[in-house]
């Protein structure tokens, strides 16, 4: 662990990691009118784009041949204020975070730069070594992944942001959006979800420190080895988790997909200490207007616990793979997953019902 300011650096936003985010329902306004067609361009095809809401941009370059796949280019960008005090920590959670999205459309990272906003000079600023770590720790999860980090930008900014903007591959034909989630498919989560109470009693100088080191062990794991898998299973719907929490994320999958879900709240893994900092009110502003967002699209059933309800909107910071595996393959996924170590659940199904429309259930009934 390296040293941190005089000045925490989660003392310098409002709201840490992807709870600063802007709230789903507003940036769904933001971007409506957005939807422009471009000229063509001469061998390239977007085929995915702002429709949809998905992780990452996808163009196609070619399309498979007999000698084998195709090839498209995933791009992505992500960034936001510090999660955690710890500089370093910070570089390596905001990298996996920015990585995870071509991860969760079926790709490989290729290469990335820099986004980075710090403050400059005077009683308010800090020092560019700290920045430093932060580079550091993004450069190292980034080699991780094998994906070569090459230049960058930064601006003088009072609040401290960063993270990458990622370009990777993938094949064209084995792509994994958010609307191809079929009645009967299987919801597994690939990773615990709490890391926003966490952040947020980090904040507030109340979260344990062994609580904080098991959230920052998941924000840091790559998701590739649970994109590896969902692709050799057949998974073609995925989504990753991460600032409008897991029911906000299902619920984009499920209106893009024109399905409904149910989800059986006992069986979603939890982050050590997350249940208990939910019961004592760490709730961020990002988790409250997740669920004002969710209201009308989620039923939860009374019999859930009340802290368990707030970490279903829980604002997450680089959370794990939503996958809606196919029936017949999703018992041989989820040991596949459990086999790398990951603590991947089964915690719900795909239905047909009212598009986007999430019913929570206490557990599943036998």
């Amino acid at each position: 662990m390296t040293d941190v300011t005089a000045r925490r650096l989660t003392s310098y936003a409002h709201g840490g990691g992807c709870a600063c985010k802007i709230s789903p329902g507003e940036l769904e306004q933001l971007v409506a009118g957005l939807l422009v067609t471009p000229p063509a361009t001469a061998g390239t095809r977007l085929l995915v784009g702002l429709d949809d809401g998905d992780d990452a941009a996808v163009t196609e370059l070619t399309g498979a041949t007999a000698d084998g796949a195709g090839l498209a280019v995933v791009s992505t960008a992500d960034f936001f204020t510090p999660v955690v005090d710890d500089a370093y920590d910070w570089g390596r959670i905001a990298a996996a975070n920015a990585l995870s999205d071509v991860y969760a459309m079926g790709g490989r990272p290729l290469f990335a730069v820099n986004l980075a906003a710090w403050p400059g000079e005077g009683p308010e600023g800090l020092d560019l070594a700290i920045l430093g770590q932060v580079l550091r720790g993004g450069a190292e999860v980034a080699a991780e992944a094998g994906c070569f980090v090459a230049g960058g930008h930064t601006i003088d900014d009072p609040v401290p942001k960063y993270g990458l903007a990622v370009t990777g591959l993938a094949d064209p034909a084995r792509l994994m959006t958010i609307d191809r989630a079929t009645p009967g498919d299987q919801l597994i989560l690939t990773k615990a979800i709490g890391t926003g109470v966490v952040a947020t009693a980090l904040k507030g100088g109340q979260a344990p420190e062994d609580v904080i080191t098991a959230a920052v062990a998941s924000m840091i794991l790559l998701n590739a080895g649970a994109s590896q898998a969902a692709l050799q299973a057949g998974v073609r719907a995925a989504t990753d988790v991460t600032g409008f929490g897991l029911l906000g994320h299902l619920h984009r999958m499920l209106a893009a997909s024109q399905a409904a879900a149910r989800i059986h709240a006992a069986s979603v893994p939890l982050l050590p200490g997350a249940a208990e900092l939910a019961r004592a009110g760490f709730i961020s502003g990002g988790t409250r207007a997740n669920t004002e967002r969710m209201r009308g699209f989620a039923a939860v059933d009374p019999a859930v616990p009340a802290e368990i309800a707030v970490l279903l909107h829980d604002a997450q910071t680089s959370g794990g793979l939503l996958l809606a595996a196919p029936p017949a393959a999703a018992a041989a996924l989820l040991d596949a997953l459990r086999a790398q170590g990951l603590p991947a659940a089964l915690i719900g199904d795909i239905v047909a019902g009212e598009s986007g429309h999430v019913d929570v259930y206490p557990a599943r009934s036998e």
